[in-house]
């Protein structure tokens, strides 16, 4: 199966936000001013010392979000996206915590929440199209392809023109790797992006610990529908108690009225 990706080109953004759009049409969204990943925007261009930075979800090659999610709302799919199934998250947001990329966007003002971000328009991709931002972008800032193809594109941009470039590809190494890689004119720490994430996936280092979260998931759902159970309980007996001190008025109503006849 190829594993495809983006590379984005930072030097060609002209911060047109067709992108932007793009996305949130893909996705139904409202627009918005604001150019910040949240629960409505899950493409976005940030400002940077008069450079325009991309960014989205990098699609890990090994997904911290996928590893640590106890009910696997999260895939890493053999075509490279990360997606999600919101009709399996419980709203846990270990995702959140864990991602080290600090992408995914929780709906704290929904009455029926989801974890947002990017998947690469997987839709899209699975019918032979681009990614929805990709097909948008008038410079051509980002390129689709099979994520080798987008390496060697990525050195070869570098190697013919290295007064251009920063001699680095953001997203071959960091993480463990992405689907999602960047070619910078500046240190890639001075346009905001972390430069301080081991090469190593980070799953590695977190499983000992989160694999035991089934169990702390378990007691903790026992534990609510014990609260919930008397909760319900309590509700119950006072509906009865009420009923039947309502039953003993008419009664004691009703020999009253029987005394006063007599």
């Amino acid at each position: 199966m190829t594993r495809y990706g983006i590379l984005i080109d930072i030097t060609r953004c002209v911060g047109c936000y067709a992108c932007e759009e793009a996305c949130s049409e893909r996705w139904g969204n409202p627009a918005s001013d604001v150019h910040e990943l949240s629960e409505i925007r899950n493409t976005a261009i940030r400002q940077v010392d008069e450079i325009y930075v991309p960014v989205q979800c990098m699609h890990c090659t090994d997904p911290t979000c996928v590893s640590v999610c106890p009910v696997a709302a999260f895939e890493k799919t053999p075509e490279g996206p990360v997606i999600y199934d919101a009709d399996k998250c419980m709203g846990c947001r270990y995702c959140l915590q864990a991602c080290p990329f600090d992408v995914p966007r929780y709906q704290w003002h929904s009455l029926n929440p989801e974890v947002r971000k990017c998947d690469m328009c997987y839709d899209r991709i699975r019918n032979g199209e681009k990614p929805a931002c990709v097909e948008a972008c008038p410079a051509e800032a980002r390129i689709f392809g099979p994520l080798d193809d987008l390496i060697q594109e990525a050195k070869n941009r570098i190697a013919a023109d290295p007064g251009m470039y920063e001699n680095h590809i953001y997203g071959v190494k960091e993480a463990g790797g992405t689907s999602v890689i960047f070619l910078s004119p500046k240190p890639f720490e001075r346009l905001g992006m972390k430069t301080n994430l081991p090469e190593h996936p980070l799953p590695t280092l977190t499983w000992a610990i989160l694999s035991k979260i089934p169990n702390y998931v378990f007691w903790g759902s026992t534990l609510l529908a014990g609260i919930w159970w008397i909760t319900n309980r309590r509700t119950e007996v006072q509906a009865y108690e009420a009923a039947l001190l309502k039953l003993q008025e008419r009664e004691n109503g009703k020999n009253g009225n029987n005394r006063l006849s007599a």
